[in-house]
């Protein structure tokens, strides 16, 4: 029975993880990747859209994003979104393209995205627990309605520590991997 309660669990930590991954590709590092703009919100006919539904995003280099928009009237909204956006540098409009070139990061500027990984890791940390004791709340419940025997009601304790133990060492392994390319230069 118990069992049961870890494998509905499971995918939502899986989810967590997930958001957690998508979080840290939007963190700057000394390298460009689409991830860093895909989801700026432009403003376009009144409505607010991401990026990559508007524009083909490539890195023709480490330092640069290319935006190639489907649209060469979108060019003046992107330019706009993107220096809204706040990503620490000005995008440059060649044409019908929009490049954003990234600067080396100084020192202060990795301190602060270092301050931001860890804020990000300890949200998705709590969010593993939260799902914890919600799984460990059920557990007990079953237990006093007599569905899981007492023994049972242990092990799953064993078992959703190891499962809680294993997705907060996945996000330590995903900071570190993060924190050694902040300090890439």
């Amino acid at each position: 029975m118990y069992q049961e309660i870890l494998q509905t669990v499971k995918p939502e930590m899986e989810k967590a993880l997930g958001f957690f991954q998508g979080e840290l590709g939007k963190i700057r590092t000394g390298q460009a990747t689409p991830s860093l703009v895909e989801d700026v919100q432009v403003n376009l006919f009144g409505q607010k859209m991401p990026l990559k539904q508007l524009a083909g995003i490539s890195c023709p280099d480490r330092r640069q994003i290319l935006i190639q928009p489907w649209d060469k009237s979108y060019v003046e909204s992107i330019e706009k979104a993107l220096h809204a956006a706040s990503l620490g540098t000005s995008p440059v409009v060649e044409g019908a393209t929009v490049r954003v070139h990234l600067p080396q990061l100084t020192q202060e500027y990795r301190e602060q995205l270092a301050k931001l990984l860890g804020e990000k890791a300890e949200e998705a940390k709590k969010t593993i627990r939260r799902w914890r004791e919600s799984a460990w709340e059920e557990i007990q419940e079953k237990a006093k309605e007599g569905e899981v025997r007492e023994d049972d009601k242990f092990r799953a304790k064993d078992e959703l520590q190891k499962l809680i133990d294993e997705y907060n060492k996945k996000i330590e392994e995903l900071v570190e991997r993060k924190k050694q390319e902040i300090e890439v230069v």
